[in-house]
């Protein structure tokens, strides 16, 4: 079945991440796959923009169906393999909305991360101001004790929504990576890092894992200073 699945991914992506964690999880080694770079625009490929009107990775296609979105694409999976492999979607109603609560609000930490790890690479220096990035800053440790939060409630050595992995862990996992990747001070998230360093030799992340990490183990350190 994974011979007709084709992933077009671009390494250290969060979106591209959590689709080839829900691959290896739903036990859908060997699929079809084209590594893309960033930096050489490779993802703007003739290939991708046929199929992703959006131009953008992860592109996934299964058969003839095409599924652009990673949480549309790691919910897919889920729906049409749900009993290979790990189950990532709980039966019970309160557990099942607890999952896609932390899901969709992944969206809220990657964004408040990108605001500060990547300040400079997206906003024009004419247009930065030290007044914004403090801004985003707070903003970020914010978002951070409040996930901080979520687990302290749940308990030593629980995943994201509950005792069992889940597609919360999926989803917010290849984000939550970035923070120890970019030197964020331990302090400002110790429940993040200890849940971090739980799931960071998971086989599924370890099998997925950022190429460019693995050549460059250490590092920007853009959030040192959070």
């Amino acid at each position: 079945m994974a011979q007709n699945m084709m992933l077009y991914w671009c390494s250290g992506s969060p979106p591209c991440w959590r689709v080839m964690i829900a691959l290896e999880e739903k036990l859908l080694q060997g699929y079809k796959h084209k590594h893309l770079s960033f930096d050489k625009k490779e993802h703007q490929c003739a290939e991708v923009k046929a199929l992703n009107p959006r131009v953008q990775v992860p592109t996934f296609k299964h058969g003839d169906l095409i599924v652009n979105e990673s949480f549309a694409a790691c919910l897919y999976l889920e729906s049409v393999f749900k009993s290979q492999g790990t189950r990532l979607i709980p039966d019970d109603p309160a557990e099942q909305a607890l999952v896609y609560q932390r899901m969709f609000e992944t969206n809220n930490l990657q964004q408040k991360m990108y605001d500060v790890a990547f300040y400079g690479y997206y906003v024009p220096e004419e247009e930065r101001h030290e007044s914004a990035l403090k801004r985003n800053k707070e903003n970020l440790v914010t978002e951070l004790k409040l996930w901080d939060g979520y687990l302290e409630k749940m308990g030593k050595g629980s995943y994201l929504a509950g005792k069992n992995f889940t597609m919360a862990d999926v989803v917010c996992f290849p984000v939550i990576a970035y923070f120890p990747r970019l030197h964020c001070p331990k302090e400002k998230c110790p429940r993040l890092m200890e849940y971090y360093e739980m799931l960071k030799d998971r086989p599924s992340i370890k099998a997925s894992w950022p190429l460019e990490w693995l050549e460059d183990p250490v590092g920007q350190d853009t959030l040192k200073d959070l």
